[in-house]
């Protein structure tokens, strides 16, 4: 006899990391209920395997099938709160992406790459002050006699009266014995601390003081008073000091309404200085998440902000899903960057994400730059963005000269130097170094050469895997794609006629660096790009020599544009201004007047003024103009007109189909199919406003063996463009056979 009042087993949906738009349902077994709630982490049973999901909440009805059982569930607490579960169900759905990869992609890779349970923290055995010794008369007595228990005493007060036995032993040259006499004497005790991996920690931070300008006080009280899930733009000039607006409204919201932030930055070069100037102000409140520290500091980052030890969250991208407590502001500084766009799935753009996950939370989103995107400009324009402006410097600080030097009219020279650096640049120079100020050099090319070529029959080296030329590199002497990092040594010979002189064409950072220790011998140089930063800290520990003058000339590619502030800097040279402006990209003229205008703003920060050279073969062209008379107003006006016809962003929506394969034959059908799929559903369907153009070749044509076509989708709307990219990634047929794949980029930053 079957008892009716046995209870059903309770029923989780879960979510996998798959390309699967939909969730499986599982059974919990009693012993783990406690433990699998929305947002859990959860090890589930698929056919042959295991995997680890995440729970989405409870079942709304038993399967047609006998569910299996949730075999494990790692933490005590669920991994994810209802605020982010909420969140990744928006992005999978407005990038048309299965929520089980937008899950995975949300936490720290520690937790996404094992099944173990959420690590416990390491602690660190810590010597804590316990009693105020405040007169000098209280110190003779207690010390007398005893000189280094005086040392140890005074260094734990300066540490806000507790360290680690390491650092003390090694910041005094001491032993236990000196420690161990302050706990006898009843001055100190020892105590067991949770110990964070913070590879910021042992940073000097110096707390600066500046008092807010009027424009600033303006935009703080501003702030203050946004109302919560609003969005504002902070459009402030290079060198207006939006740094100190955020730190000033972070202040508001961290210490009067006990509130948590996020703090996004653009580049990991940029992270160090960032995390100096915030902890300069919240301390040990601040954590770092960036893919430049190990698993397990990302994770410990990840783990103290979850718990609310940590308040604020500083780093690139991936931080706008960090798990702030009581999340009250997120700040997404110089918000024109592309590199806020993921270029694998989930294919997100972080400022978007944040301002869906500030309205979520009832938070405020702070978008800065100077160069405001188009997208931006115009929903501040429309009113979607409340807009607050710093229309001059901060301090003593003021807007530099900028000069063009047309590199089409300088003479033709025997010297190597000459064919880089032009008169002007080179006399500009060298007055700034017998000033015994600083310089910064833009060249937006790594490398020593851009390519090599037989002079005798025009032959390029090239890829074997990528449509694109090598670029040759000196120290090892080597040949590098720069898409696929596939590497060769050079050539002696051409390929094709078997030409024995091959020459080398353009100019990389590699050979200026040569060119600059040749003219410049007693100037000391640092080189910021790719090859010199892969080392974990390698962009703090050059930041840091341009921070102690350790640096004359600070060059490299544009990573060096945003967000340095060197008030020593009083000269600013632009190489080559051309590189990527005739690029067959709808955006090839923003991303130029950005990076022209955010690398001139590095000039003259301090009160010696500054000033900035621009060489270019094109000076007339209206991105160059505008960022010599430092007018973003005049270049989105004309920007904006050359987006209406064709239509291009922000007049429209876009999103690019990428069909890619082995087979070109194959790759050029798929995309035809794809785009007459597109049409003809759209029509089935009647969705407004969108159109399809293509098929055709991407830009570049071929990337690791992958020959490449696209089709571009434009829309009036969104939600059209969302059920349309949704209805392709869903249903759109793609052949098993073939290593044929289609891939869905809402709005896409580039068409390369």
């Amino acid at each position: 006899m079957i008892d009716d009042s046995t209870p059903a087993a309770r029923l989780v949906d879960v979510a996998l990391p798959a390309p699967l738009f939909r969730s499986y349902t599982y059974a919990v077994p009693d012993d783990l209920s406690a433990r699998v709630q929305a947002g859990s982490r959860v090890v589930v049973p698929l056919p042959g395997k295991k995997v680890l999901g995440i729970v989405t909440g409870e079942a709304a009805k038993a399967p047609p099938v006998a569910p299996k059982l949730v075999l494990a569930a790692p933490d005590a607490a669920p991994a994810l709160d209802p605020a982010l579960l909420q969140l990744g169900r928006w992005i999978s759905e407005y990038y048309a992406t299965p929520l089980g990869l937008v899950y995975r992609a949300m936490l720290p890779a520690a937790m996404t790459s094992s099944a173990k349970p959420d690590r416990a923290p390491k602690t660190e055995r810590m010597l804590v002050l316990t009693t105020e010794l405040p007169t000098l008369l209280e110190r003779e007595r207690a010390f007398a006699r005893a000189p280094k228990q005086r040392e140890v005493y005074e260094l734990l007060e300066s540490m806000g009266g507790k360290g680690s036995g390491p650092v003390l032993r090694e910041r005094l040259g001491t032993t236990d014995a000196a420690l161990q006499a302050l706990v006898k004497k009843g001055l100190a005790r020892w105590e067991r601390e949770t110990r964070m991996r913070d590879p910021f920690a042992g940073r000097r931070v110096v707390r600066a003081q500046h008092a807010p300008t009027d424009d600033q006080r303006r935009a703080i009280d501003a702030l203050r008073g946004t109302p919560a899930g609003d969005t504002v733009l902070l459009h402030g000039i290079t060198g207006s000091g939006k740094t100190l607006v955020y730190l000033e409204f972070l202040r508001e919201v961290v210490e009067q309404r006990g509130q948590g932030a996020i703090v996004l930055v653009p580049e990991i070069a940029l992270t160090p200085q960032t995390v100096d100037r915030f902890r300069s102000v919240f301390g040990d409140s601040v954590a770092v998440l960036h893919s430049g520290l190990s698993d397990g500091e990302r994770h410990d980052a990840w783990r103290a902000l979850a718990a609310g030890e940590r308040r604020i969250a500083v780093g690139p991208r991936s931080a706008v899903f960090a798990p702030v407590q009581r999340l009250g502001a997120i700040v997404v500084d110089e918000e024109h960057e592309q590199t806020y766009k993921q270029h694998e799935t989930p294919r997100y753009h972080a400022r978007d994400v944040a301002i869906v996950r500030a309205r979520l939370a009832g938070a405020v989103c702070v978008l800065g730059s100077a160069t405001p995107s188009l997208e931006t400009w115009r929903n501040a324009q429309d009113r979607r963005y409340r807009l607050l402006a710093l229309p001059e410097r901060a301090g003593a600080g003021r807007l530099p000269h900028v000069d063009v030097v047309d590199l089409t009219k300088q003479p033709i020279s025997a010297d190597p130097l000459r064919r880089v650096v032009s008169v002007e640049l080179e006399a500009a120079l060298e007055r700034t170094l017998d000033a015994g100020d600083q310089a910064i050099l833009l060249l937006n090319r790594r490398g020593y050469s851009a390519f090599v070529q037989c002079p005798s029959c025009g032959d390029v080296a090239t890829c074997p895997n990528c449509a694109i030329s090598l670029t040759d590199h000196r120290g090892p002497d080597r040949l590098v794609c720069h898409y696929c990092q596939h590497v060769e040594p050079p050539r002696r010979a051409c390929a094709r006629c078997g030409g024995a002189t091959l020459a080398r064409r353009g100019i990389g950072t590699q050979q200026l660096e040569q060119l600059l220790a040749e003219r410049f011998p007693t100037a000391r140089l640092a080189r910021m790009d790719v090859d010199t930063t892969s080392g974990k800290w390698a962009h703090a520990e050059i930041l840091d020599r341009v921070a102690r003058r350790e640096v004359d000339i600070l060059f490299g590619t544009q990573m060096i544009a945003k967000g340095l502030d060197f008030p020593d800097v009083t000269l600013v040279g632009v190489i080559d201004a051309d590189v990527g402006i005739n690029l067959p990209d709808f955006r090839a003229s923003e991303r130029c007047f950005q990076l022209l205008a955010q690398v001139a703003g590095r000039a003259g920060r301090g009160p010696k003024g500054g000033r900035v050279l621009i060489q270019t073969r094109a000076p007339g062209h209206h991105a160059v103009q505008c960022a010599v008379t430092h007018d973003y107003a005049r270049f989105v006006a004309e920007e904006l007109e050359g987006r209406r016809f064709p239509a291009y962003p922000p007049t429209v929506r876009l999103a690019n189909v990428i069909v890619s394969g082995v087979v070109q034959e194959s790759t050029q059908q798929l995309a035809q199919q794809a785009a007459d799929w597109l049409r003809e559903t759209i029509a089935a369907r009647g969705w407004p406003g969108l159109t399809v153009m293509g098929p055709a070749p991407c830009p570049v044509e071929r990337i690791q063996t992958r020959w490449r076509w696209h089709v571009v989708i434009k829309s009036e709307q969104a939600a059209p463009l969302s059920k349309l990219g949704r209805a392709l990634v869903s249903t759109f047929p793609v052949p098993s056979a073939g290593e044929l794949r289609v891939v869905l980029d809402r709005d896409p930053v580039s068409l390369l």
